[in-house]
């Protein structure tokens, strides 16, 4: 297996042949100039998208300064180069709440930037649950549907009780002191009795649309 090593870094080359996608780069604690160096190596050495993630808007200006034809979701704070071209298979992003905003976004600007068609559905938390089965004809026409809520988490369990298609949870960190900063949702959606639940970490839409796109890959692989 190939890598490039930066000194600072050893960029896995063989990643897209391996699992469809190039390694994508975790931005935190990196300077802006290490940043530069992986991109441009990964730009040079695969075909596929190239994604940086959780960067602040003053890093991702100086990336793209120096390594253009990029874009940037200021509210996902992804970086992408070389956006997939959309396929067939269908994703649902469904938020409980306007607080959970921000990482409903990261999940689906990072499924969006790797091939997979997006819609969303905000809003639609528990609480209100009218407002949940208003969009359910919505949710099972989907191929996975990935679940962002916080508080009690118990968003997830009511979207794996109504359709048939892999379920992706994302316990977020929204809510107050016994919510133990996203700690009781992530245990609630471990033991929900809808079974089958995949879960996620906690504030990881990224880790949601990986787990969506593994989804599509396998669909999409030779037999």
């Amino acid at each position: 297996m190939s890598t490039a090593d930066l000194g600072f870094a050893r960029v896995d080359l063989d990643r897209e042949h391996r699992q469809g996608l190039p390694e994508v780069v975790y931005g935190p604690g990196k300077q802006p100039g290490q940043i530069v160096a992986i991109v441009r190596t990964l730009l040079a050495h695969n075909t596929g998208p190239v994604l940086v993630t959780r960067v602040e808007r003053e890093t991702a200006s100086a990336v793209l300064a120096a390594v253009p034809g990029g874009g940037y979701a200021p509210g996902a704070r992804l970086l992408v180069w070389r956006p997939a071209e959309t396929t067939d298979f269908a994703v649902a992003v469904a938020a409980a709440g306007t607080s959970d905003g921000p990482v409903a976004e990261e999940a689906a600007e990072v499924a969006a930037a790797i091939g997979l068609g997006v819609r969303t559905v905000t809003d639609v938390g528990v609480a209100g649950l009218h407002r949940l089965l208003a969009e359910t004809e919505r949710l099972r026409e989907a191929d996975a549907v990935i679940v962002v809520a916080g508080m009690e988490g118990a968003l997830a369990s009511a979207v794996g009780g109504l359709v048939a298609c892999p379920v992706i949870a994302v316990p977020t960190s929204t809510g107050y002191g016994a919510g133990l900063e996203g700690v009781t949702a992530l245990l609630a959606m471990h033991a929900s009795c809808a079974a089958g639940i995949t879960v996620v970490n906690i504030d990881s839409g990224f880790g949601a649309a990986m787990a969506a796109f593994r989804l599509a890959h396998v669909l999409r692989r030779p037999r």
